[in-house]
């Protein structure tokens, strides 16, 4: 029996041989002439049919001084009612004193694809006599969705599907003086840029001739470069030789799309359109020849906005998570409070 104590002993001390991880095998390359039918190629389908079900969330922020139509451009994009100034705003309300952030939601539906879109506005931002660090609240507000996430992620028993309230686009609006960008602007880009996917736009560029808005729009993207400040989509997440071509078309043609919006329609030559009327005629708003207003929804809406929620995911949240895990020395950060209201949840 004491024989069998040191054995035990021993073999507590000697720690087990690790076996070697296994080696994934080579694939091996399979002629692409099957011999009948699988269908592989219907996954695509089972996912459309999935998503189609579950619809999908995109989180929309809009951030500029208050007076360049950062409400009526949301609107004119999702061709509905959807930002904070349509959803029962007061026209006599005043400019708050300092930067507040107010998300509202709706659910939009198109061919049988739902939309649970959240339009984010700031206002107050750039408003004040004194504008240092104004786009603190908003750094917080868009780091606290990213906290909520976390923390509905390394729940032990957690959601099937975790409520989406991460900032996917913010658009920010450029003044349209057709000189240069303010300090404010290039501040904010410089801050938030790190943190979420920032698309500059010039507003109300009506109030620019052509010469102008190809003028300033030039100036602006030296700018951006000359001061390091990274928009979307960026150069260092294109996936492909595909990806860098069509994005360094929109980086270096439509950047910053100086835009319209309108959600009023006229009658021109028989057909309803939306736009903006003149003493000197109808400025169309999804006329590329009167403004880039098109080229801005294709890019948010019909092109780039699975990789905005993708870049979103993958890049700034991911960033974001493993600095918090490093922080903490490796581990979630679990409060009592997200305890309680995950037992609540329950």
């Amino acid at each position: 029996s004491a024989d069998n104590k040191i054995e035990a002993a021993m073999s507590e001390l000697v720690p087990e041989p690790r076996q070697k991880p296994a080696v994934p095998m080579k694939p091996v390359g399979i002629n692409s002439n099957l011999l009948g039918y699988i269908g592989i190629d219907t996954i695509i389908e089972q996912m459309r049919k999935k998503t189609m079900k579950t619809g999908f969330d995109f989180n929309i922020m809009v951030v500029g001084q208050s007076g360049l139509g950062k409400s009526t451009l949301v609107n004119t994009l999702f061709k509905s009612q959807v930002s904070r100034k349509s959803s029962g705003w007061n026209r006599e309300e005043k400019i708050p004193k300092t930067v507040e952030i107010k998300a509202i939601g709706h659910v939009i539906e198109e061919g049988g694809v739902k939309m649970k879109l959240t339009v984010i506005d700031t206002p107050g931002f750039g408003d004040q006599i004194n504008n240092e660090n104004c786009w603190e609240p908003i750094e917080k507000y868009i780091n606290e969705q990213y906290e909520k996430f976390l923390k509905e992620e390394v729940n032990i028993a957690r959601k099937k599907r975790i409520p989406d309230t991460r900032v996917h686009c913010c658009l920010y609006f450029i003044s349209p003086t057709g000189h240069s960008l303010r300090p404010l602007d290039l501040e904010f880009m410089k801050h938030l840029s790190k943190v979420v996917n920032i698309i500059p736009v010039i507003a109300k560029a009506d109030t620019m001739t052509l010469e102008e808005k190809t003028e300033f729009k030039q100036r602006v993207r030296k700018e951006l470069e000359v001061n390091g400040i990274e928009f979307y989509p960026q150069k260092e997440f294109d996936e492909d030789l595909e990806d860098k071509t069509e994005n360094d078309k929109i980086r270096q043609e439509s950047m910053p799309f100086a835009v319209v919006g309108s959600d009023k329609e006229y009658q021109v030559n028989g057909k309803r359109i939306l736009g903006r009327k003149t003493p000197w005629g109808v400025i169309e708003v999804e006329n590329l020849s009167h403004c880039e207003f098109a080229l801005l929804r294709d890019f948010v809406i019909r092109t780039h906005l699975q990789d905005l929620k993708e870049v979103t995911h993958n890049i700034h949240y991911e960033t974001y998570r493993a600095k918090r895990l490093n922080d903490n020395g490796g581990l979630p950060p679990v409060t009592t409070e997200t305890e309680e209201n995950h037992e609540s949840n329950l």
